[in-house]
């Protein structure tokens, strides 16, 4: 006979389902809030040193916030799966999801080397500027390294916590935990393949996709699709409409990435323009332009995006961008994220969502790619 159900952090979330996407964010905040607090005193019963120094560090960068889309896609795989009533269970998944993003975030800028993240110094720079180094010398900068992967381990920690503790009271539990590890699995495989794109100098379009499919389109719209919708028991059929919708919205999102981190503006974007370009990050924006210089015969592009152009005389990220116009790399780029866009509501269409589910789910489409999907009439 089975125990009694674990009590999961938060506590009772609500009684009933958000009746939108934006409310299920809403609502998540406040368990997130919840959490938080929860881990907090954890940690201060654990050391005062490391609560204060890091885990207080780890709780502000995430309530700091972000987009927030993967809460509001658990919601739309749950609601289209026929989800209903107590959605307790949907806002802790996506508050597990939300410290699983601050441990990516982190993590990421330790790699690549980023100094800002969400408008503000990233975890690795905060931590080096804030403890010099002392009589027995020592790096500031191998310092904040290290204290950064590890705050970014306390975030994985505390996410891996919420979400087997909503596993555990689910009665969908085991299919919640699968979908969970995978996504997991693939986020370090897409961000090995990152790295190991950097490293190697490709220009590879499939790697690029693949890079970009892995490390960003099912983590941020396909997989939390499918955490809500295990949550909701979906059988097959609606499972499958509800990955190749996240899949398609998912590398739409991704597209747009790379287009601001090409031409945004980090007032808006909280994180430097140039940072892509100037460590010639493979994504399927700069695989294109290399495609199109080749196809075209325009050398000066291709030398300009080449994995050696760095050291040469006169390059600059400006001629990058230049060329990322020319070839016409940027403009064939947007237009993959409207097709991308248009077929994830036709996949997601297919799931059997009601109309208003669908409507929630192409306006997150529209926010995510950054553009009105196409074929709008197909949602009602």
């Amino acid at each position: 006979m089975l125990g009694p159900r674990p009590t999961v952090a938060g506590g009772a979330d609500t009684n009933h389902a958000p009746l939108t996407a934006s409310g299920a964010t809403r609502a998540m905040e406040a368990v997130l809030g919840r959490v938080l607090e929860d881990r907090l005193r954890n940690s201060r019963d654990t050391d005062g040193v490391f609560a204060r120094e890091m885990a207080e560090r780890v709780a502000t960068f995430v309530r700091r916030g972000g987009k927030r889309l993967r809460t509001a896609f658990v919601w739309c795989g749950w609601r289209a799966a026929g989800g209903s009533g107590d959605a307790g269970a949907v806002l802790r998944t996506g508050a597990a999801l939300e410290l699983l993003q601050a441990c990516a975030l982190i993590h990421d800028d330790v790699m690549d080397g980023s100094p800002l993240r969400r408008g503000a110094t990233a975890m690795h720079v905060d931590f080096a500027r804030d403890h010099p180094a002392g009589p027995a010398g020592g790096s500031t900068e191998s310092f904040g390294t290290s204290a950064a992967v590890l705050a970014g381990d306390l975030a994985l920690a505390w996410a891996d916590d919420l979400l087997t503790e909503t596993a555990l009271a689910s009665p969908h539990g085991p299919r919640l935990h699968e979908e969970w590890r995978a996504m997991r699995t693939e986020m370090v495989a897409g961000q090995y393949r990152d790295l190991r794109a950097q490293a190697s100098g490709s220009s590879g379009a499939e790697e690029a996709l693949t890079i970009a499919v892995l490390k960003s389109a099912r983590y941020t719209v396909a997989r939390p699709l499918a955490l809500g919708a295990a949550l909701a028991g979906a059988d097959a059929r609606t499972v499958g409409a509800l990955r190749a919708a996240g899949r398609c919205a998912g590398l739409a999102f991704q597209l747009r990435d790379d287009l601001l981190g090409a031409f945004g503006d980090p007032a808006l974007t909280g994180k430097p323009a140039d940072e892509d370009l100037r460590s010639r990050k493979l994504t399927p924006l700069l695989a294109t332009a290399v495609r199109l210089a080749e196809a075209t015969g325009d050398r000066d592009a291709a030398a300009v995006l080449a994995p050696d152009a760095e050291g040469r005389p006169g390059h600059t990220v400006d001629r990058m961008r230049a060329a990322l116009e020319r070839t016409g790399a940027r403009a064939e780029v947007e237009a993959r994220i409207a097709d991308l866009a248009a077929t994830g509501l036709r996949h997601f269409g297919a799931s059997g969502a009601a109309p208003g589910v669908r409507r929630e789910f192409a306006a997150l489409v529209e926010r995510a790619s950054g553009l009105a999907p196409r074929h709008a009439e197909e949602l009602v």
